[in-house]
């Protein structure tokens, strides 16, 4: 049975494109099932559509309707709510925790472009329920997390401080970025390129790491479910020859 995957989307989906390409072609080892963004104005979404995937949006400016940016406390909780609700969207289908008839949970969340911290109320409960996520950051590990990683890795390099940038896949944990890598793809930083030259490089490399990234944790968790079925029938015919031997 195909690995079902869903898709984190916040903006264009180039990433999200070069999944679905890979599915289309017969080269991804699992299924899109959904895609959800956490923006309504994401083109990503219409990309989702026209491939017959379906989308959901989850926007955090509709949590924090009402409250002003100096209400510090207030807009915590409601973030902690979107959080909570984020997990319960991806897990039983519904931000209500309600489990929705016929939703098909993810084996796998791909962050493709998603461009909010993910929080322990979001990855605990998704630990707990056996899925696991991973996240494209185009640059390398330990270096330049966060927000403007290409613009940052330019400017190091034009001003000589490193001689590489590039783009990783690793899994997702609560320090942002610091998740251990499951592809590494580096890029020579050429002193007499502009900034959009370097980002069209990245942009390049992202399509084709977060392809082979997928695949790589697609192959993984086929193997865990091969070896726990293998598991299941050991022990199915274990429990068989001693109801065999009780009857003797």
């Amino acid at each position: 049975m195909s690995v079902t995957i869903t898709v984190l989307i916040s903006g264009s989906g180039t990433n999200l494109q070069a999944l679905i390409d890979a599915e289309k072609a017969g080269k991804l080892d699992g299924t899109i099932t959904q895609v959800i963004s956490s923006s309504e104005t994401a083109f990503g979404l219409k990309r989702a559509s026209e491939a017959g995937i379906a989308t959901k949006t989850h926007i955090l400016k509709n949590y924090y309707k009402g409250t002003t940016k100096d209400q510090i406390a207030e807009r915590k909780a409601k973030r902690e709510q979107f959080n909570k609700d984020l997990a319960n969207l991806l897990i039983y289908g519904s931000t209500d925790g309600e489990p929705v008839k016929d939703y098909i949970k993810p084996q796998l969340i791909v962050c493709a472009g998603w461009m909010l911290i993910l929080s322990p109320a979001v990855l605990t409960p998704l630990e707990k329920a056996g899925i696991t996520i991973i996240n494209l950051h185009p640059a390398l590990p330990g270096a330049f997390d966060g927000t403007h990683a290409i613009d940052r890795a330019w400017k190091a390099g034009q001003d000589g401080e490193i001689t590489k940038g590039g783009v990783m896949i690793h899994r997702v944990i609560a320090e942002v970025d610091r998740g251990s890598p499951i592809l590494v793809k580096e890029l020579d930083l050429k002193k007499d390129e502009t900034l959009e030259q370097y980002e069209d490089r990245v942009h390049a490399v992202e399509h084709v790491a977060i392809v082979e990234g997928t695949n790589i944790i697609l192959k993984t968790l086929k193997e865990k479910s091969s070896l726990k079925e293998k598991s299941s029938d050991v022990e199915e015919e274990l429990s068989k020859l001693s109801i065999s031997s009780e009857k003797e």
